[in-house]
């Protein structure tokens, strides 16, 4: 009979690990508090840098789960510690007793509407890039007939002191850049704004996504932080910025502005890390035993991370820490209980 573990998130971090668990002759348990398996990815329209389908990674990752247990509505109720293992209970009333966690619990958007300058929940033509990204999915959202002006606010709600996050969260200049040109391709005579701070395009291929935005789609990107969002009778947006590359105030009349939410600790994050008394960062994220040789490891035996966890992650980057972390797991239970 082969050996369980609970696999506690299912998103792609959670779903990958659990398929190469599973390749490696266990059986993993995985666990997710929604309704459905995928995470954030369920609900993605398409992927950066290319603009492919999220879809069409999703499907086949959901279409090999043979020989994994997954409960979706349910919820970790408590884990407590039995000499080498670990006793998990969830919500649904059945438990496991496990030597091995792997935690990939992802992350939740920035609550927009804590910022407040912006107008988020207050003005209906203020969204989220994850608003946005429904629409794209869907095609049906009233406040798109007739788009003319548009803008992106990168930032909202990462490097920001006053939102309790000083860390970057990694996607959201390439998220904005990607959705700024499919608003462009839907609406070819909109004029389209990103207000950034400094733009972060680390990866293959995010450099040549910014250059086509300027030169194909003739998209204009403005230094500077968006200072104040207002509402006029009729509904539009106005939206004052400082432009620090000119040293100048702007104003801009808008259809839609559109936030450029960043990464947030999962909710439940600190609550898991009270049941298995390991640390988390000043970001809220969970703290691996050390960020360069064992990030996949806690400093409690038998309790692994994978994903966005720990931190921003990109999709590739996710995929690649399940995998390693499957491995790291697998070495762990391989290793003999120490008597």
């Amino acid at each position: 009979m082969s050996q369980n573990i609970v696999v506690i998130g299912g998103g792609p971090a959670g779903i990958e690990a659990s398929r190469r668990l599973r390749d490696l002759g266990y059986t993993p348990i995985l666990i997710e508090k929604e309704p459905f398996l995928g995470g954030h990815l369920a609900r993605w329209d398409r992927l950066f840098p290319d603009g492919v389908e999220a879809r069409t990674f999703l499907e086949p990752m959901l279409a090999d789960l043979e020989g994994i247990k997954y409960f979706t509505d349910t919820e970790v109720s408590s884990i407590n510690r039995l000499k080498d293992t670990w006793v998990v209970k969830l919500s649904n009333g059945l438990s496991a007793q496990v030597r091995a966690i792997l935690l990939t619990t992802g992350f939740d958007l920035f609550k927009a509407e804590k910022k407040e300058e912006y107008g988020y929940g207050i003005y209906d033509r203020v969204i989220t890039n994850a608003d946005l990204e429904a629409w794209f999915k869907s095609g049906a959202a009233p406040q798109f007939d007739d788009v003319k002006t548009i803008g992106f606010v990168h930032c909202v709600g990462s490097r920001d002191e006053k939102a309790g996050n000083r860390q970057c969260s990694k996607v959201c200049c390439v998220t904005a850049v990607k959705q700024a040109c499919e608003i462009k391709e839907r609406f070819p005579e909109a004029n389209v704004y990103c207000f950034y701070m400094d733009l972060r395009m680390f990866g293959r291929k995010y450099e040549d996504l910014y250059l086509k935005a300027q030169k194909e789609h003739g998209i204009r990107f403005v230094r500077g932080r968006v200072s104040e969002v207002s509402e006029d009778l009729d509904g539009h947006l106005f939206v004052k910025a400082e432009d620090t590359l000119f040293g100048k105030p702007m104003k801009i009349k808008l259809d839609m502005l559109v936030l450029m939410a960043g990464m947030a600790p999962a909710a439940g994050t600190q609550a898991l890390a009270r049941m298995v008394n390991i640390q988390t960062g000043d970001d809220g994220f969970f703290l691996p035993k050390s960020l360069i040789v064992s990030p996949f490891t806690s400093s409690r035996e038998g309790v692994f991370f994978a994903g966005a966890a720990t931190g921003p992650k990109t999709i590739p980057e996710t995929l690649s820490e399940a995998s390693a972390a499957a491995l790291s797991i697998d070495r762990y239970l391989k290793t003999p209980v120490k008597s």
